[in-house]
């Protein structure tokens, strides 16, 4: 067997122990590698990141303690995610998605989401299309606004089928205030 394949298995198996270890006797287990954020309805979301701070793993559980959605972000050296893989309670892949930066700035531009189940074919490029197309402006702050959602599937709308944006908002772990804008221009009379 491929050396390969072998990790890849120990990995996931890893996976599945992980978020059910003990999640509910330690729940304030918050030390550096792990954050917990709990919602009013008594669901929450279980962050952990790899001591390298290159993997941050969101396990999201009910109120009931069932864990109904496990995202897996790969970031960049400046915690920033590249790309991430959304899984469901049983740990089927559902999404897969990638992150677009701006080259000047730095900011995140786009996220593509991909469905893992269905390849779907541009028949005008012959390559694979996202499903759902989420694209970021800024203010003059360098705040993020909400992002326009582009959803490139027929049906129902977008939040039935496909929930929020899988972009982190805040890395939980980023306990440092948010830079200012090195592009913004001063006031003029302050």
């Amino acid at each position: 067997m491929n050396p390969l394949t072998i990790w890849k298995a120990f990995f996931l198996s890893l996976l599945f122990l992980l978020p059910c270890h003990g999640q509910d006797a330690k729940d304030s287990e918050q030390g550096d590698n792990v954050r917990v954020m709990r919602r009013e309805d008594g669901s929450r979301d279980v962050f952990r990141r790899s001591p390298d701070s290159r993997t941050l793993t969101k396990n999201t559980t009910s109120a009931d303690g069932v864990i109904t959605m496990v995202t897996i972000y790969r970031m960049d050296a400046n915690g920033n995610p590249t790309g991430c893989k959304i899984y469901d309670g049983q740990h089927n892949e559902l999404y897969k998605s990638s992150y677009g930066y701006r080259k000047s700035d730095g900011q995140l531009v786009e996220e593509r989401m991909f469905d893992s189940r269905v390849k779907r074919i541009d028949p005008n490029t012959g390559k694979e299309m996202p499903v759902r197309r989420f694209i970021y402006t800024y203010d003059a702050q360098g705040k993020r606004s909400a992002p326009i959602s582009i959803t490139l599937t027929p049906g129902k709308t977008a939040e039935e089928v496909y929930g929020a944006p899988s972009a982190l908002e805040k890395n939980p772990f980023d306990d440092k205030p948010a830079p200012a804008n090195p592009n913004a221009k001063p006031v003029r009379g302050r």
